[in-house]
């Protein structure tokens, strides 16, 4: 707490603009400085990266696209960008849109199923490496929308309204959907379902 300002009977001043370690490179980057756009790739791709993958249903190939398309845009539209919020907390919401665009696209095509090779490596979750690998093998077949909504809601965190206005659903679609993906994912890890 800023002593000055008790002592003055000054209000507390306004927080300052949302400024992180990024803010420098941001700023030359979106002055047309390439290697720091670099830095900012480099910081922040693990993290698109992982997001595009769980939305992509676990595709490498695809979640690759996805987070080199994420920072082509991005590179494009950082002239846009008013240091409202944290740089990556930007960056991540953009990727998280170019992965939903993704799947709009692809809602009349058929889910893939992604063979035991390309499966995430095991990083610390509170469960067995074999009991991670059976869940997201069954998360990667989950039909697209429901997938989504389920990845966004479950896994990144986020409310049913955001859900809702970035797949362009009502609030009550987005609940059904997450509904039905718990219960697909119920059922698809029973035994007796277990392929």
């Amino acid at each position: 707490m800023d002593t000055a300002c008790l002592a003055t009977g000054n209000p507390m001043p306004p927080p300052p603009v949302a400024w992180s370690a990024d803010a420098d490179d941001v700023h030359a980057a979106a002055r047309g400085d390439r290697q720091a756009f670099q830095r900012l790739y480099r910081q922040h791709v693990d993290r698109v990266y992982g997001a595009v993958y769980r939305l992509a249903g676990y595709d490498h190939a695809r979640a690759e696209d996805l987070t080199q398309d994420a920072f082509v845009r991005a590179w494009q539209k950082l002239g846009e960008f008013r240091h409202e919020s944290a740089f990556g907390t930007w960056l991540y919401r953009l990727a998280v849109n170019v992965a939903l665009m993704d799947i709009r696209a692809r809602s009349a095509q058929p889910v893939g199923f992604v063979s035991d090779e390309d499966l995430p490596d095991p990083g610390e979750v509170p469960f067995c490496a074999a009991e991670r690998e059976e869940l997201e093998r069954t998360i990667a077949r989950l039909p697209p929308r429901a997938r989504a909504v389920l990845v966004l809601h479950d896994v990144e965190g986020w409310r049913h309204e955001e859900i809702a206005s970035e797949l362009d659903m009502a609030v009550g679609t987005s609940k059904a959907q997450l509904h039905r993906a718990r219960a697909l994912l119920r059922r698809m890890l029973e035994p007796g379902e277990r392929s």
